[in-house]
């Protein structure tokens, strides 16, 4: 079964007691707090054969299939690899699916996630799906952004809020998730992972913190004029563009906030502080506004999986970030 968070609960609770279950549900939120879990968790319930108070049984016909991945009434929709988009062909075969009969006799219930994944032309082939699935079908999807989807997609689903949990909520949890960390360690990641305890465990995975130590070096580098943005291209090459572009988006921002307020409690984490101040003091607003405004849009085609030259969009960047100071 689905691991069950702690932060859930009332949405659990909600969504499990209903004595009649919507045809499609949305469930949305930020990215990293559970909710592919809670929708999985949902799934199991909705095609238990014996379901138990507000939880699948885990022992009939139908969870021991579900267990083993060979469940017949069950449609797990997603990218065929990390970051590509949901392509038509595959939301055709969900069609499929949708008018075929229940073989277990219970429920057909499919998951798609993130549903924002979909290009338009896929979105709407599962618009008719949406309207009027076929017998006894319950869909749960799941976006990290649901701006992005068709309204028409929207308003064919009862949207589920899933809640951000608590940083007392995220820190407890991680404390389990991560026992090898220490707490400045585990603190550091949840704020690189803007709150969300399951990125930041994600995160640690990846090497974050070294990541973002070789980022930040960079960039005082680049300042000093010690490193051009070709090499730190080269050098950033191991790195998610989009953890890059999200990093160089908080600063920006963090850079303009301090320059209207001069307020040091906002200049964020501990590793780019006096960079920040720096910039703030060196720099146009003007300039940081029009920088802020060109990492928003290429951030978007990052997010877009637009197909981008990843070197030349980093120098683009970099070049930038170096005629930041000075500009006044």
């Amino acid at each position: 079964m689905a691991e069950a968070y702690p932060w859930q609960q009332a949405s659990w609770q909600q969504l499990a007691g209903r004595q009649q279950h919507a045809h499609a549900y949305l469930l949305h939120g930020v990215q990293g707090i559970g909710k592919r879990a809670l929708a999985e968790r949902l799934m199991a319930r909705l095609l238990c054969q014996r379901p138990q108070a507000l939880d699948a049984c885990g022992q009939c016909k139908s969870c021991l299939l579900l267990k083993a991945g060979s469940h017949p009434d069950n449609f797990v929709l997603e990218p065929e690899d990390a970051d590509k988009p949901i392509k038509v062909d595959q939301v055709r075969d969900l069609v499929s699916f949708v008018v075929q009969t229940a073989q277990l006799g219970g429920r057909k219930v499919i998951l798609i996630e993130p549903v924002e994944a979909m290009n338009v032309n896929a979105s709407n082939a599962l618009l008719k799906s949406l309207e009027e699935p076929s017998g006894n079908t319950v869909l749960l999807l799941v976006s990290h952004q649901p701006s992005r989807l068709l309204p028409t997609i929207k308003s064919r689903c009862q949207q589920v809020a899933c809640p951000q949990p608590s940083l007392a909520q995220s820190q407890e949890w991680l404390a389990t998730a991560l026992p090898d960390c220490d707490e400045v360690e585990r603190d550091e990641l949840l704020s690189l992972a803007a709150g969300s305890p399951l990125t930041a465990v994600s995160l640690q995975a990846q090497g974050v913190r070294e990541q973002r130590a070789l980022v930040t070096e960079g960039v005082k580098k680049l300042l000093k004029q010690q490193q051009s943005p070709s090499q730190l291209a080269e050098a950033w090459n191991g790195i998610p563009l989009l953890l890059l572009f999200d990093w160089f988006c908080d600063w920006s921002y963090r850079v303009l906030r301090y320059q209207l307020t001069q307020d040091e409690e906002g200049l964020g984490m501990a590793d780019m502080r006096k960079v920040i101040q720096y910039l703030a003091q060196k720099s146009r607003q003007d300039k940081v506004l029009e920088i802020q405004a060109w990492i928003l849009e290429q951030r978007q085609k990052v997010l877009g999986k637009a197909n981008l030259n990843r070197v030349l969009l980093l120098e683009a960047l970099l070049a930038f970030w170096a005629q930041l100071p000075g500009s006044r």
